[in-house]
């Protein structure tokens, strides 16, 4: 995607907007294996990888398996023990994934929720709702009544896999589109819930308190603020709202270009959240149709955030902007620094690097059910930012990406959820791109990301008879009645050896990586030993790996792919560690000692200086554990 801008500055009080120039606009090229896979809803559909083998595609369970609309559609996944939850527009399910080419199906629970998305926090699985077809009791008759209405956060005891119980329905003002799990670190009983909530404020007779508001510096108002709850883990029946997060005061309105053709939801204030049902509430404004125009104030919700609880921040991806928030006390988080950009249609998503210093902002062009992935989709918006976080943690403009694949317009395709993978030494992330896939980015270099790998398959429809109609209205993916089935994955994550990947229509995929010249053997061995309990992708944890062979040789890999030192040099260190392996005890100590000594004196001689001291630092680390 480089470097290309649309349309010219904004000014923005209390936020830095990025410049752009007035350039012709880019798009594919067209030549990617990607492009023209045979369609089908299962295996007969054709799939393409590059350092990724599919180890399994597992069908939806039985009460799922509709692709209604998105009334039954996949959302997003968490990650506990041997299981994956993966939340559903109508509940969740959980599957057994200790065999990861085999996952089972261990119960499921349906309960409209709309869109779904779980996390995981012991023996709590926390689900969120929003939208009006939300019973209290989970039940399938129609809401009639507000005392039957429930919009916020689902708690479930899941300490039985088999039969999930609901605890408590937590009801917050606005209904939770996404939300994002930050543990105390004063007290390991109380647990904060940050929560997105994409609508209007509910009506005072839904939910008393509640209030619609177009002014930012009104605190009465449920508008302007993320609501936070706080959960006591010893009794999470009591978890209520505790606070809201007043972090957009004073960012002014973003007039982003809601460009002819775009097919799409347009400049994020007042379009609809993505996964919306037709007639869903804008996001950040009350219930009304789509394409409805901005608020004359900036941003009042965010979409998706990210939280790096050991580095208290919080990455906001708020509709119009990318916000950097810390979260140091989690009952009162201050604004860090805002971002605004005239080429990011709908802020989305964050994934942080692992040394916090980079964050990459995804943009849902569209909504997530057009194609915005053709031919003719420019590659100026639809895809993601990557940004710097500076020392005195404000953010700095990096490079864009985008996949240079161009799909069919029976493909909903745009950026989507992801997750870094631990590989040292580098900043890789897996991500999904709805029926674009999903893919392997390197943003190692914040201003040069690129992709090293892929997995993709065919899109679930044929393409419509020719004399099926006229083209169906922006972000239908298709052509008249033969609108396309919404599909692909909602998001992909690297969690103990394998990416799993939450498939909208089709199931569940696992993939594997596999060495490409562009990520080796050893990389993917250092990945593996990166083990954790239970993982949320909104709740990034921080990477550690053990002292270990693959470690290091992910070390002098990178070295090697990189020109870092002379060829010899590789050789002979490759030869050093391959010895040293043979030995135990005191002599394989002492043989690593003696080589990071070598090592160091490679440092001065080398083109990649850090990487050779963090080399060293690695070797004398696995002499130090070595028993």
């Amino acid at each position: 995607m480089g470097t290309t801008r649309v349309l010219g500055a904004l000014v923005v009080v209390g936020a830095l907007s990025i410049a752009s120039s007035l350039q012709a606009q880019t798009y594919p090229t067209g030549n990617d294996p990607r492009n023209g896979l045979r369609p089908g809803k299962g295996g007969e559909a054709a799939e393409v990888a590059h350092g990724m083998k599919l180890m399994s595609l597992t069908p939806k369970a039985a009460v799922f398996d509709s692709v209604n609309g998105l009334d039954f559609a996949n959302s997003d996944i968490t990650f506990g023990g041997k299981y994956v939850y993966q939340g559903n527009f109508a509940g969740f399910s959980i599957w057994d994934v200790s065999n990861a080419a085999k996952p089972v199906l261990v119960s499921t629970v349906k309960c409209q929720t709309n869109q779904g998305d779980p996390s995981i926090y012991g023996n709590l699985l926390f689900v969120s709702a929003e939208g009006a077809g939300n019973r209290k009791d989970c039940g399938k008759s129609p809401v009639t009544d507000p005392s039957q209405h429930t919009a916020g956060v689902r708690i479930f005891d899941v300490s039985n896999p088999s039969a999930p119980k609901l605890v408590k329905n937590v009801e917050t003002c606005k209904g939770s589109h996404t939300h994002s799990l930050l543990p105390s670190k004063k007290d390991k009983n109380i647990l904060y819930i940050y929560v997105s909530g994409s609508g209007g404020a509910r009506a005072e007779n839904d939910l008393p308190g509640c209030k619609n508001g177009t002014d930012p510096a009104d605190t009465s108002n449920a508008m302007y603020r993320l609501d936070v709850i706080k959960v006591d883990l010893r009794k999470p029946d009591s978890a209520y709202v505790v606070t809201g997060a007043r972090i957009f005061t004073g960012l002014a309105p973003v007039q982003g270009p809601r460009r002819a053709g775009a097919g799409g939801r347009g400049a994020a204030p007042g379009a609809p959240p993505a996964g919306a049902p037709p007639g869903a509430a804008p996001a950040g404004g009350p219930p009304g149709g789509r394409g409805e125009a901005p608020a004359p104030s900036g941003p009042r919700n965010c979409h998706d955030v990210t939280i790096y609880p050991a580095r208290n921040l919080l990455a906001g991806a708020c509709g119009s902007y990318g916000i950097l928030v810390d979260v140091k006390n989690p009952e009162k988080p201050v604004r860090l620094d805002a971002i605004s950009d005239t080429t990011f249609s709908l802020w989305h998503t964050a994934v942080f690097s692992n040394d916090g210093k980079k964050v990459v902002f995804t943009d849902e062009w569209g909504g997530g059910t057009g194609p915005m992935c053709q031919a003719t989709s420019m590659m100026q918006q639809g895809g993601n930012t990557t940004l710097e976080i500076t020392a005195d943690r404000k953010f700095k403009q990096g490079g864009y990406f985008k996949p240079n694949f161009a799909q069919t317009a029976q493909e909903n395709c745009v950026s989507h959820n992801g997750g870094v993978i631990p590989v040292p030494g580098r900043d890789i992330m897996t991500q999904g791109w709805y029926q674009g896939g999903i893919n392997i980015i390197d943003f190692t270099d914040a201003k040069k990301p690129v992709e090293i790998g892929y997995f993709d398959r065919g899109p679930i429809d044929n393409p419509p008879p020719i004399d099926a109609g006229p083209p169906a209205a922006p972000g239908a993916g298709g052509r008249g009645a033969a609108r396309s089935t919404t599909g692909g994955s909602w998001g992909s994550y690297y969690w103990n050896g394998y990416i799993y990947s939450s498939e909208i229509a089709r199931g569940l995929d696992v993939v594997e990586l596999t060495p490409t010249a562009d990520l080796s053997a050893n990389e993917i061995a250092a990945a593996k030993l990166v083990r954790y309990e239970q993982y949320n992708p909104q709740s990034q944890p921080i990477i550690t790996w053990p002292a270990a062979y693959p470690v290091v040789r992910s070390y002098v890999d990178q070295l090697q792919r990189k020109n870092g030192l002379a060829a010899d040099r590789i050789t002979a260190i490759n030869a050093s560690l391959d010895a040293s392996e043979k030995l135990a005890g005191a002599a394989r100590k002492a043989a690593l000692s003696k080589l990071g000594g070598e090592v160091d004196k490679d440092v001065a001689g080398s083109s990649d200086s850090p990487r050779v001291k963090t080399l060293s630092a690695e070797i004398r680390k696995l002499a130090a554990a070595t028993k």
